[in-house]
């Protein structure tokens, strides 16, 4: 554990105490409790330390899970992804974040229940659109389009059931796990060609709008 900042903010009070909360808050929950004792191992005055989460539980697992996108970027940096297809560098991301939570799968379960809760569910919402962004971008996506949002979405739902098919998981490898995610991502793949076949037939299908039109203002 690094020494914390001089005179620091809220913001790098949360930033440094984010990797410790976890394994505290598999015994005490996302609570008070485990802010402080965060904050003890980080060397952080509790005081400073509960202000920086006075939004409870659910500032303290978005915290978290920030430091999993730091994590993850860490340790594929786009040097190492730009080697990789684009599929390859996908399954290799969301596994990076697999691998970051599975030692701490019990405050993984607390936090989802905590971001399932009818009040967390526009915060949650915006914490898995930003950790299925980042994984994008770093995949190297420049898509502008419609195609932005949709990458998205379905990367954050092959995340999402694939940290639940972590939660069951029992394999010491977590070789389970990772067989659930091949299967989620050649799921997409093959979404995606089909896709792709049904737009390069259609640049050949007769358009009825045209035919319609034609027969209301005939070609001379």
């Amino acid at each position: 554990m690094t020494e914390p900042p001089a005179d620091p903010t809220l913001d790098e009070i949360r930033a440094h105490m984010a990797s410790l909360l976890p394994a505290n808050a598999a015994f005490d929950g996302w609570t008070p409790e485990a802010v402080t004792l965060s904050a003890q191992q980080a060397g952080i005055d509790p005081d400073l330390a509960r202000l920086a989460f006075k939004d409870g539980a659910v500032a303290m697992v978005d915290a978290w899970f920030k430091s999993v996108d730091h994590a993850m970027a860490a340790r594929l940096p786009i040097e190492t992804l730009a080697a990789m297809k684009i599929r390859q560098r996908i399954t290799e991301l969301v596994w990076a974040r697999i691998e970051i939570v599975a030692p701490e799968r019990e405050a993984l379960r607390r936090a989802l229940a905590v971001l399932a809760l009818p009040q967390n569910a526009p915060r949650a919402a915006r914490m898995g659109w930003r950790a299925a962004d980042l994984m994008w971008r770093l995949a190297g996506d420049t898509a502008t389009d419609f195609n932005h949002y949709t990458k998205r979405m379905t990367v954050g739902a092959v995340y999402a059931s694939t940290v639940l098919a972590l939660l069951d998981d029992d394999t010491a490898d977590l070789s389970d796990t990772r067989a659930f995610l091949e299967r989620r991502v050649e799921n997409v793949m093959q979404f995606e060609r089909l896709k792709s076949d049904w737009k390069a037939r259609g640049l050949h299908r007769p358009s009825l709008s045209r035919f319609i039109g034609r027969l209301r203002y005939p070609v001379v």
